[in-house]
């Protein structure tokens, strides 16, 4: 047992960092391209070009891992990591930032390798608490890491925050490579389908699972147009920086933390999964189409909460509903499509709304992605009533 729990350390310190990483980039990501004179598109292309690696090398890693191991994916990921990182950190150009971006996604897909890991090293009565430790890293690294970027750019320069990603992930390289053994018996190596699309069309066209599927790939396209749009209009109409942003993404990481952390369990009880998720997806779409109505950071903030609380009660609760439609045995199948639809909507959300705020206005960038977000309200109000405890 203690060399378990030192184990399931290494691979909180995986995600963590993972996490970290990724928040650390996020309050200087899009002034840091604008110094290559990127603006909504090219802004938009380095956030989704991270989604889109993810989302292949979610699909790949996790398969590959089941062929030969899980221990040299996980350091060859970390190793990425850190290549990724260095080269954002003194990337010359645009093109060699998006580069760092491609490489840092891909990295980020040794997610679904940790997960199986700990999947591998407990038992089945331990193993919902070795999920919950992952979940625990995501937000807890996604709180820490806003807050080191934002002041490690502003006390040290733009390349500042890409050096500290990259020495934490060192520490995980040496911590991963001199505590973590191989976790996956050779007996149980299995060559498995690498790509998830044949699933994805089996899911669609599942009637009471094609509303949840719709739901999963149009929030998170919203939310990451939002996101792209978010600071351009903020850096020109408040004038925000870095440690502005990093306010935003800090709110957005304790109020998921707060969300998730218990309040949800509590809600669920009460209002039932299919309301939460119907009142989430309506909080979103208004709390991002009001955005450019607002005049003061205070108030952009505080729609920010607002915003945040709508979306740690649609993520759950779609998750939720999904084990709920899903048979017993295509569990894992099913979430694993919902996560390749998210990541297409991260993928494909930023370049479609930096598109409208280069070639329209920032109202129209606004509006647009919180007209997507009601339409996927729309299509939650569409997820049945039928099965036992759904509400």
């Amino acid at each position: 047992m203690p060399a378990n729990r030192a184990r399931l350390s290494v691979i909180w310190l995986t995600v963590f960092i993972d996490l970290v990483g990724f928040g650390i980039i996020m309050p200087i990501l899009p002034y840091y391209a604008q110094r290559f004179g990127a603006q909504g598109l090219g802004f938009g292309a380095l956030v989704g070009a991270f989604s889109l690696m993810q989302f292949l090398a979610t699909a790949l890693l996790g398969r590959f891992s089941d062929r030969v191991g899980r221990r040299p994916i996980l350091l060859t990921s970390i190793l990425l990591n850190i290549a990724g990182y260095v080269l954002f950190a003194f990337a010359p150009t645009y093109p060699l930032l998006l580069i760092a971006r491609l490489v840092s996604g891909f990295a980020g897909g040794n997610i679904s390798v940790a997960q199986a890991y700990v999947a591998d090293i407990t038992s089945a009565e331990d193993r919902s608490k070795g999920m919950g430790l992952i979940g625990m890293a995501f937000g807890i690294g996604f709180i820490v890491g806003p807050g080191i970027g934002a002041v490690a750019a502003h006390r040290w320069g733009h390349s500042a925050p890409g050096l500290v990603a990259a020495a934490l992930s060192l520490v995980n390289l040496v911590s991963a490579f001199v505590i973590l053994p191989e976790s996956l018996k050779h007996e149980h190596r299995v060559a498995r389908e690498i790509w998830p699309f044949r699933h994805m069309a089996e899911a669609l066209a599942h009637r009471e699972l094609r509303p949840l599927m719709l739901v999963w790939a149009i929030a998170p396209f919203a939310f990451a147009g939002y996101t792209v749009a978010l600071p351009l209009w903020a850096g020109a109409r408040l004038g925000w920086r870095e440690p502005e942003l990093g306010k935003f993404f800090i709110i957005v990481g304790v109020v998921a933390a707060v969300v998730q952390g218990g309040l949800f369990r509590i809600l669920t009880r009460h209002v039932g999964d299919r309301r939460l998720l119907v009142i989430g997806m309506l909080g979103m779409a208004v709390s991002i189409a009001v955005v450019p109505f607002l005049d003061r950071s205070l108030t952009v903030y505080a729609w920010t909460v607002v915003l945040a609380f709508s979306n740690s009660l649609m993520a759950p609760s779609a998750t939720g509903l999904v084990s709920t439609f899903a048979a017993a045995n295509e569990q894992g199948t099913v979430l694993g499509v919902a996560q390749s639809l998210s990541a297409l909507g991260r993928f494909s959300g930023p370049e479609v709304v930096g598109t409208v705020y280069d070639k329209g206005t920032p109202t129209a960038a606004f509006l647009t992605a919180g007209a997507i977000m009601l339409v996927g309200w729309i299509a939650s109000l569409g997820v049945p009533k039928a099965r036992a405890g759904v509400e």
